[in-house]
């Protein structure tokens, strides 16, 4: 599965809402008038909270209304996108998707509570987020081919943190390369960041957004990108230390329930193209330890996350992963 795919922009944003009459158009034009909720169905801190937040303030300042992260974590993510998918399809209720609940929840659970592709319309794909192997200071690793050495050498008895279920599927791909770590799921960024400063847990499977924020704390062994991160001096690529063409990011994509009028979803996709393709956005998430996205308008985007699920169902069953 590889995250880094070539994709060009295909046709403009408004060839998508070929339909749109005048009048309709107008209908919505003052659109938003008041504050917009941006659902994030993850802890605050950890990747996806810290893009939203980045994504809205902007669009509060391009929009001239105030746009508001709404945390609403649990059961992996479903139960924040189980809420956005019923929302009322006014506009102003927004969700931030991610690979966690977009891509792996549908082949993880029976019934989530939302269906990922019928229930929300897609915007704009933000960031990728890449994954960084790290380790505690007191950890007796301080590579990422120190780690498979020992890991193979006991096999499970090494513990890894796990603080989501795009870190698991990390996990699980690391295991069918013969690098068998015991996975410890927590329940979000912090707390398993804390348990591997503390020393209770010797390794953290966490994005490198997450991880950067302590860096010099833990020794990160290894990052899961094709070439070194700038936001992660001296660290090698895991492709490097003995995984070739082990490279994995999650993502995020700003969306909205399914019933939204289009003129308002071409608004908020105009509007967020504009900050994507600003040279400040890209230095902001490239320091927070994002990756660029590949520019693609609504449609493709919508193939692509199609897609996207498809390989995830793979890996989630070829390693028989079950929910939590």
């Amino acid at each position: 599965m590889n995250q880094w795919k070539t994709w060009t922009r295909g046709l403009a944003v408004v060839a998508l809402f070929p339909t749109l009459g005048f009048a309709q158009a107008q209908s919505h034009a003052d659109w938003p008038n008041r504050a917009v909720k941006i659902i994030v169905a993850y802890p605050a801190g950890q990747s996806t909270d810290i893009a939203t937040r980045y994504f809205a303030e902007k669009l509060s300042r391009a929009l001239g209304q105030g746009f508001v992260v709404d945390n609403r974590p649990g059961a992996s993510g479903n139960i924040g996108t189980a809420a956005a998918a019923r929302a009322t399809p006014d506009g102003y209720t927004l969700v931030m998707g991610a690979s966690g609940t977009h891509a792996m929840n549908p082949a993880l659970f029976p019934n989530p509570g939302f269906d990922a592709d019928k229930d929300f319309d897609a915007i704009a794909l933000t960031a990728l987020i890449p994954f960084a192997i790290s380790a505690s200071a007191g950890a007796p690793v301080n590579s990422l081919t120190e780690l498979i050495a020992l890991a193979r050498s006991k096999p499970g008895t090494v513990d890894a943190a796990i603080p989501s279920v795009t870190g698991q599927l990390v996990l699980e791909m690391l295991k069918q390369r013969d690098v068998p770590l015991f996975g410890i799921r927590f329940k979000g960024s912090a707390d398993a960041m804390t348990a591997t400063l503390g020393g209770h847990v010797p390794v953290l499977i966490d994005t490198v957004a997450a991880t950067r924020t302590q860096l010099g704390k833990v020794k990160v062994l290894a990052v899961t990108t094709t070439t070194p991160m700038a936001s992660m001096p001296g660290v090698k690529t895991a492709s490097e230390q003995g995984l070739p063409n082990f490279t994995i990011a999650a993502w995020n994509a700003l969306m909205v329930p399914k019933g939204v009028p289009a003129e308002i979803q071409l608004k908020l996709a105009t509007e967020m193209r504009k900050i994507l393709d600003l040279p400040e956005t890209q230095k902001a998430l490239g320091d927070l330890g994002f990756e660029r996205a590949p520019a693609l308008n609504p449609t493709e985007l919508t193939a692509w996350l199609r897609e996207e699920r498809r390989n995830y169902a793979q890996v989630i069953q070829s390693a028989h992963m079950k929910p939590d």
